[in-house]
């Protein structure tokens, strides 16, 4: 973004937000609506011109098990793409279905992308297959959100289970097929989130390592602009993928949680605090997107656009969310992102305890004044 200019989409939104404002109309519910009519009419009103690279169009996509990743090989596979997924397990339900429903053309490679080894293979093959050619695209997709909570009550093996996978595997997989992509001057797609930018209640470790994965990408953009490499980051609202559905996931996350808090944490937050948190967290995510095209749509985008944006926005909200806490005062910010993710109604047992005691307090010395009355 050049300094003192504001995207498209934001100068708009800047201009509906100064109007209303005038007019006297600044309630919430007028501004979101009038907001994401606003979106929508740009976001339809642009065109995309799809640009087929004069090479073969040959990407690599790790993590292809579920979710996008699946998703978006297909869609690609039905483009005409020859392309190289990874996943977790060649026998797995997600990579056999890939194997029948996609063409001859798809590659299936088993990396876990957080063992050096195995994706040094997953180069060795890669380059076995494309001979003398490069790459067009590296799709980073893989990623993990291992826990849930409060900061404090997130495990260590939280934080560095999600930056093993999120950050590290990820810059791995990237540094290892660069000069593949500098050979070809392709593309680096990569998908990350919102919680690497704002924060998120209850998803620190998680929004952490997609922190450092942004500013990582963000700074390979920049280097990578003389190698005529073109780097884009996908921010996607909520939507329904891998484990994020699945009942028994959200059950062995408080189970593993609750058995490794110590005793003094667990006493101060109470069970039922943590155990609420487990419920609006498998709520919410039971209760996301289920239609993955507007990301596939933007990866496809994304790979074949001459002018391919810098960042995407992919999904209902995502755009006003952004707004909202680049241009509001944080206390409003704040409260928003509240009210949109997990909206806790009980506090931790110390401080109930602690209001208790001024209640009482307080109840203490009204009844003292009335007798002296």
């Amino acid at each position: 973004m050049v300094r003192g200019r504001l995207p498209r989409v934001h100068r708009s939104w800047l201009e509906l937000y100064c109007r209303m404002r005038c007019e006297g109309h600044l309630s919430c519910s007028s501004i979101v609506y009038r907001m994401t009519v606003t979106l929508s009419t740009l976001v339809s009103s642009r065109s995309y011109h799809s640009h087929r690279p004069a090479l073969p169009s040959l990407p690599f996509f790790p993590g292809c098990d579920t979710g996008f990743g699946k998703a978006a090989v297909r869609r690609l596979d039905a483009q005409g793409f020859e392309v190289f997924a990874t996943v977790l397990d060649l026998c797995g339900e997600g990579a056999r279905e890939l194997q029948k429903t996609c063409s001859s053309r798809l590659t299936l490679l088993q990396v876990d992308i957080t063992q050096p080894e195995q994706v040094q293979q997953a180069l060795l093959d890669t380059k076995a297959k494309l001979g003398l050619r490069g790459l067009w695209g590296l799709v980073n997709n893989a990623g993990v959100c291992v826990n849930f909570g409060d900061a404090e009550l997130s495990l260590m093996s939280n934080y560095r289970g999600c930056m093993e996978v999120n950050f590290f595997g990820t810059l791995n997989v990237t540094k290892t097929f660069l000069p593949l992509l500098r050979q070809a001057k392709g593309r680096i797609v990569t998908i990350s989130s919102p919680a690497g930018e704002q924060p998120f209640p209850c998803l620190a470790a998680y929004g952490a390592s997609k922190a450092a994965l942004n500013l990582f990408i963000n700074t390979l953009r920049h280097e990578m602009e003389p190698w005529g490499v073109k780097v884009s980051t996908i921010l996607p609202s909520s939507y329904k993928t891998g484990q994020s559905g699945n009942q028994e996931y959200w059950e062995s996350q408080y189970k593993s949680l609750i058995h490794n808090l110590s005793a003094g944490l667990l006493e101060e937050y109470g069970e039922d605090y943590t155990h609420e948190t487990k419920e609006l967290f498998q709520h919410f995510a039971q209760s996301a997107n289920e239609d993955l095209s507007p990301v596939i749509n933007t990866i496809s985008e994304a790979l074949l656009s001459p002018r391919p944006l810098v960042r995407y926005y992919a999904g209902p909200g995502v755009g006003l969310m952004y707004f909202v806490y680049s241009y509001f005062p944080l206390r409003l910010s704040d409260k928003f992102l509240q009210r949109l993710f997990v909206q806790k109604k009980i506090i931790p047992r110390a401080l109930r305890k602690e209001n208790n005691n001024n209640n009482n307090n307080i109840n203490s010395n009204n009844n003292v004044e009335k007798i002296k009355k």
